[in-house]
């Protein structure tokens, strides 16, 4: 396992209720009801919160990437998250796929930008191993 040596941010929130409560941040910018996955009671829920941060850290490790082979990233990059929750007898398990749409860029530029972000983007080397995850350059 590799050690952080210099910490760069901090995210604190606090969680009440569980998949029926709420989460806050520590300095308020996050503020969020929760709710079960495909309830329709008013809130979000963490496979979303999981897509929507991995989804953005993605882009920037891509932004970096770009900057190593001297591209530029498009101005509408998007990555489309997708993650799973399901089971697998009584064990609750989780699986994404990243779909990444880099318009205007050569696809062999665009897949290698790609592979180089889920080599060095932070959630991508923490579900490394441990969940399903696969990459597509749409």
């Amino acid at each position: 396992m590799t050690r952080i040596e210099k910490v760069l941010y901090t995210a604190n929130t606090h969680t009440t209720g569980g998949r029926d409560g709420a989460s806050r941040s520590n300095d308020g910018r996050l503020d969020v009801k929760l709710s079960p996955p495909g309830s329709s009671a008013a809130g979000t829920n963490p496979e979303q919160m999981l897509a929507a941060g991995w989804s953005a850290c993605f882009i920037g490790a891509m932004g970096l990437a770009a900057k190593q082979l001297k591209v530029a990233l498009p101005a509408d990059t998007a990555v489309d998250a997708e993650v799973d929750l399901g089971m697998n007898g009584d064990a609750y398990l989780l699986q994404a796929r990243l779909n990444v749409s880099l318009p205007g860029l050569d696809r062999e530029v665009a897949q290698e930008l790609a592979n180089r972000a889920h080599q060095t983007c932070p959630y991508s080397k923490a579900t490394r191993g441990n969940i399903d995850v696969v990459i597509t350059v749409v």
